[in-house]
This record gives C-alpha cells, sequence and structure tokens, in this order.
C-alpha cells in the first residue's frame, strides 16, 4: 500500500482514507461526511474534464471537486 491523494484514484480504484490535508467549514464537511481516517472509498468516475469525481463513501455517493479532493490522502489497497 502506499498513500496518494484521493483525487489520483482512478474509476473503480479503492483505497482507504489516511489523512485530511484541509481545515475549516471545508474539514468539517469531509468529517461530517464520514471521511475520517480508515474509512473505504472506491472512485466511480471522473467528470469529463476531471475538475469533478464521484466516490462511494459508506453507502452513499458524494462528488467531489478535484481541488479537494487533493486535500484528502488515502493508501491504495
Amino acid at each position: 500500500m502506499h498513500t496518494i491523494p484521493l483525487s489520483r484514484l482512478t474509476a473503480g480504484a479503492k483505497a482507504a482514507v489516511s489523512q485530511l490535508l484541509t481545515d475549516g467549514p471545508m474539514r468539517r464537511r469531509l468529517l461530517d461526511l464520514g471521511l475520517v481516517a480508515g474509512t473505504p472509498v472506491e472512485c466511480l468516475m471522473t467528470g469529463p474534464g476531471g475538475s469533478l469525481s464521484a466516490y462511494s463513501i459508506r453507502g452513499a455517493v458524494i462528488a467531489i471537486r478535484r481541488r479537494d479532493a487533493e486535500n484528502i490522502l488515502v493508501e491504495t489497497l
């Protein structure tokens, strides 16, 4: 396993949250979505421009902007 930003996951790839590198309201929002250490995440699809991706997190599909996903570190499975 190695640590990468969530934004680098490709469609179908799975990982587990390692660390959040953001703070303030965005950090609170991500924590409220359940993005805590150890949470499994799967990239479902990336938008055509690559600025938005959909992830399966705790049974919900969540769209996250690339700039926000770059601040979420995950360990590939």
